[in-house]
């Protein structure tokens, strides 16, 4: 049949809806009543009569007040009771003047397809999947449907019957309060109820409406992780990242199973509502949460009426009409003993519908009186319904046979969902069985996955006796899944996570039961082949402490087990606590002694991290050894995790040249594999070479592939740097409302939740910067850049200081201090870049009262950046000389100096910051960067630096000189200075070149003056 429902769009006079029955009372079809519905609702045999009744009300209304706020909405179904509540459901999405179709109804009359519009996948309020609507009548206005507002609602297979009191019942409570609980036995309808409760209010909450499901939580620590994950969030260890981000939202987030972490829920729960003051709170647990502001509200059973309706659509016959002929009175007296016996609890009445297969009406009635009996006892402690669905559930689980009841049992070893392998390796299950146990509502089949409903499982585990070996065997299956796909972190992490992640559950209750055992070498090797799923998420705590339960079960173990769980400990720990325990040195002496070239490769390019901040050249070598030993095996993995160093390295070197190659390859190998988290790492590095080098804009196109490499892995860590190094990007190509928007997220967090975002303080500093807020450029740093700082015996002060001098410059404070500061930590680390810009800030200070020495060293930041390929930063060194020259009064020079510069910043698509000096201008065409850098190095004149002799040669070029007097070769000196033997080779051409000498022997026989 097809069904037709009418209303007024918005608030409409009871003379409207009066006038809206007279003209529903002029059309054919059965007229059917609604209590609860103050709009007309006919049926139609036929569904293009259907249509042509909606067309003539639409007619009709026209011409009577109100009329153009009517909206219309049509279904065809099997039966009557479904239909109009799907009808009643696709009326709520339509706007006014609209007549709305669903695809059955559509589909049924093909002479009206060309006269409909398809509006396309919807999903309505009844929590269905999305569907097909059509409109008869066109209108401009978006449907109202469920996915207007960001949401995570799960999706139902069956309809929602009844309930309409406490639907309206609970729109009040929410209205009122801001944390609802629903509560009431297993079985009674709490989830089904919240969520479609979630559903028709969802408008309220225009920051989303997010479902999460505590069923399979066991630990009130993963809560957070929870959360985070149903509403797309980042998160970390404890809940202050999260209510971070949720201080300023409007939301309403539903704790769906909270009775079996009760407590931890409840101070979630408190948390969440004192840190967070427009979020709302929809819980459902079989106990309150007992916290203040609580409201609870208890489930109560379903009404006689509501429950023959569900039993009767729930049952597997066609007698689904209620008081149909074809029900006998017999049949209809049973389904009302049932309903009535059970209690009106949804659960028990589904499964005793699951029956109607097999069981007559009467026949189940008789089941349920044999197995009532213990109802007449007195049985303090337990609530009468909790009772009940006992009583259900014992009755089902005895109508099993041995072979169902062996498999429903065993399924409770499982935590959250399973596949079918799974149930097999572990129960014995075969698909006839499992299938079985759908059909009898005691196991969800969703998505190609398999569940049992956590009330369910809780009865399935009193029934479990584990003398079998059902966890043994559970473990010993996701042992296999996981060492099966653990080739696939090698080849294609995304394939890896597709896989194991959703099994996350089942692992923690596999590695559980493992560690625990008398013997752990399975779980051991477990945790070992599970390295990359705590990289994952955040949960990087929860991985570190299983790895080390594993380790530490065989403390004195010299295997290769024990040294891949070395290695996953030191992997995790990277983000983690990479101080708080050497996993990686204490793995690297076992791989050694077991030599194993694969691990000692990957221990050694983790150790090198650990030396990284203090001691380049120790981090080389490591690398350098790890690179050697992956190329000997061809282990391209293992290379490219050493690689990825490197190529940190040779960017803070500025040896370019050197780091294209290596970039290429080790980001497609990684990119390729799917190692998100390092290929973001050698993504944002590459993006800083190329802005360095002269390439802002392609810049900024490899620092979105960084952060959109990162954001799937949802880690706080990697998604933060990514987006820092964008920001630092956008701001200095002239996008500072870009950057700042991007950071923004990141600020909340930093702001109200007290989260240390990585990169915060030297992204927020050159975004201040850049745009003249000088005082926020230094307060930004001020604590990283103190000479007490945790940072200040690594590099780390080096790139931040010159930032913080421009900002004091800008103020007009002295800042020659942190310059010499940042230039000889530069010196120190052979950091090019950050010794030519504290050079070049040098020099424009002492333009006014030294202009020989502002010569000397803006000459020398100009050589730094040419020799290092930095044709970005040549930008601010003809700048700077421009104000040299404007101040010697060689305006014609300042003003070519000055053109070219400007000039290069546009072709470049370079932001100008906010402090630079006014210059001198010229009619002439602007030099090319290359042209005015030869231009300014032949004009420099009496203060330039000569073209031979001595005093013509580079600091670099001293430095070789030097070194190649002690005798060391080409390759030792690239060595000792962090450049190439080819750079070597080029810097002796130009020193012989310089000082008259073709050989070594001649140049050692030089004395310098």
């Amino acid at each position: 049949m097809t069904v037709l429902v009418a209303s007024y769009a918005g608030a409409a006079s009871a003379p409207a809806y009066a006038r809206l029955t007279g003209l529903a009372a002029e059309l054919p079809g059965e007229h059917l009543v609604r209590r609860e519905a103050g709009w007309p609702v006919l049926a139609y045999d036929d569904a293009a009569e259907a249509i042509a009744a909606a067309e003539t009300l639409r007619e009709a209304a026209s011409l009577v007040p109100a009329g153009e706020f009517l909206r219309i909405a049509l279904h065809t179904a099997p039966t009557t009771g479904p239909a109009v509540r799907h009808a009643e459901h696709l009326l709520a999405l339509a706007n006014a003047g609209q007549t709305l179709l669903t695809t059955t109804t559509a589909t049924a009359v093909e002479s009206a397809a060309e006269h409909l519009r398809d509006l396309g996948l919807h999903r309505l309020r009844d929590l269905g999947s999305p569907e097909r609507i059509f409109e008869l009548t066109t209108t401009a206005e978006p449907l109202r449907s469920l996915d207007l507002v960001p949401n995570n609602l799960p999706v139902m297979l069956t309809s929602f019957v009844g309930r309409a009191t406490q639907v309206a019942a609970l729109r009040t409570q929410l209205a009122g309060s801001r944390l609802v609980t629903l509560t009431g036995p297993g079985g009674s309808g709490k989830t089904r109820l919240a969520a479609q409760t979630a559903a028709q209010l969802a408008e309220r909450w225009p920051d989303g409406v997010w479902w999460v499901d505590l069923s399979a939580v066991t630990d009130s620590a993963q809560i957070p992780e929870a959360v985070a994950a149903a509403s797309g969030l980042l998160v970390e260890s404890g809940d202050r990242l999260l209510i971070g981000q949720l201080r300023t939202k409007r939301a309403l987030v539903c704790l769906d199973n909270c009775e079996q972490i009760v407590d931890g829920a409840a101070e979630f729960v408190t948390a969440l509502q004192t840190g967070c003051p427009e979020l709302s709170i929809l819980a459902t647990s079989r106990e309150p949460l007992d916290v203040p502001g609580e409201t609870i509200w208890r489930v109560p059973p379903l009404a006689p009426e509501e429950a023959r309706a569900l039993f009767l659509e729930r049952s597997a016959t066609t007698a689904a009409e209620p008081e149909s002929d074809s029900e006998s009175q017999a049949e209809s007296d049973a389904v009302r003993a049932i309903c009535t016996r059970l209690d009106g609890i949804p659960l028990a009445l589904e499964l005793a519908a699951a029956w109607t297969r097999t069981l007559t009406p009467p026949q189940i009635a008789a089941g349920l009186d044999d197995r009532f009996g213990l109802l007449t006892k007195n049985v303090r402690g337990v609530a009468a319904r909790q009772r009940t669905l006992a009583a259900s559930l014992d009755w089902s689980y005895d109508l099993l046979d041995e072979d169902e009841r062996r498999v429903f049992s065993r399924l409770a070893v499982f935590a959250g969902g399973f596949t079918l392998d799974a149930a097999s390796a572990a129960t014995g299950a075969v698909l006839d069985t499992l299938a079985r146990l759908v059909d009898k509502s005691l196991v969800v089949a969703e998505g190609g996955r398999y569940r049992l409903l956590e009330t369910i499982r809780e009865y399935a585990a009193t029934r479990l006796a584990d003398a079998d070996g059902v966890r043994d065997r559970h473990l010993d299956h996701y042992l296999q899944l996981a060492e099966t796909a653990e080739p696939l972190l090698d080849k294609d992490r995304d394939a890896w996570r597709a896989l194991i992640e959703p099994d996350r559950e089942n692992f923690r209750a596999a590695l559980e039961h493992g560690l625990a055992a008398d013997d752990p070498e399975p779980a051991r090797r477990l945790a070992a082949a599970l390295r990359w799923l705590w990289n994952l998420q955040a949960t990087g705590a929860e991985g570190i402490g299983y790895l080390r339960r594993a380790i530490d079960r065989a403390p004195d173990d010299r295997t290769l087990l024990q040294a891949r769980l070395l290695y996953a400990y030191a992997t995790v720990a990277d983000t983690v606590d990479p101080f708080g325990y050497d996993a990686a040195g204490r793995g690297l002496e076992l791989a050694t002694e077991l030599r194993d070239d694969r691990l000692r490769s990957l221990f050694l390019a983790l150790v090198a991290v650990g030396e990284f901040f203090t001691d380049f050249r120790k981090a080389w070598d490591l690398t350098t050894a790890g690179v050697r030993l992956a190329d000997g095996i061809g282990d391209e993995a293992a290379r490219n995790a050493n690689v990825a160093l490197q190529c940190v390295l040779l960017a803070l070197w500025d040896r370019h040249d050197e780091l294209r190659p290596l970039l290429d390859r080790a980001a497609d190998g990684l990119i390729t594999s799917g190692e998100r988290g390092i290929a973001s790492t050698v993504l944002t590095v590459w993006s800083e070479s190329l802005f360095s080098t002269g390439e802002p804009l392609r810049a900024v196109e490899v620092a979105e592939r960084a952060l959109a490499a990162a954001e799937p892995l949802a880690d706080f860590h990697r998604v933060g740097t990514a987006r820092a190094h964008l920001a630092t990007l956008l701001v200095r190509t002239g996008r500072p409302d870009d950057a700042r928007a991007l950071m923004r997220p990141l600020l909340e967090l930093a702001e109200t939740a007290g989260a240390v975002v990585p990169n915060l303080g030297q992204a927020m500093s050159l975004i201040s910067y850049w745009t003249g807020e000088y005082d926020a450029a230094v307060e930004w740093l001020a604590r990283d850049t103190a000479p007490d700082s945790p940072l200040a015996g690594t590099f780390a002060p080096a790139m931040l200081l010159p930032t913080v001098a421009a900002a004091e410059r800008a103020r007009g404070h002295d800042a020659t201090a942190l310059l010499e500061r940042a230039a000889e930590l530069a010196r120190r680390y052979d950091l090019p870049r950050i010794l030519a810009d504290a050079l070049d800030q040098l020099g424009r200070i002492a333009i006014t009262d030294h202009p020989d020495r502002a010569a000397d060293l803006l000459h020398q930041a100009l050589t730094i950046r040419v020799d290092h390929g930095l044709r970005t930063y040549v930008v601010d060194s003809l700048e700077s000389l421009a104000l040299l020259a404007n101040h010697t009064n060689r305006a014609v020079d300042a003003a070519r100096l000055a053109g070219a510069a400007s000039a290069a910043r546009t072709e470049l698509g370079l932001a100008t910051p906010a402090d630079r000096p006014d210059l001198p201008t010229s009619d002439e065409p602007p030099l090319a960067i290359d042209d005015a850098v030869a231009y300014v190095r032949r004009t420099r004149g009496a203060r330039g630096r000569p073209s031979s002799g001595w005093a013509s040669l580079t600091p670099t070029e001293e430095q070789v000189v030097a070194l190649a007097v002690e005798g060391l070769s080409n390759p030792e000196i690239g060595e000792r200075l962090f450049i190439s033997r080819g750079t070597v080779k080029t810097h002796l051409a130009h020193v012989y070149a310089k000082l008259g000498v073709s050989n070594r022997t001649e140049l050692a026989s030089l004395k310098k003056p």
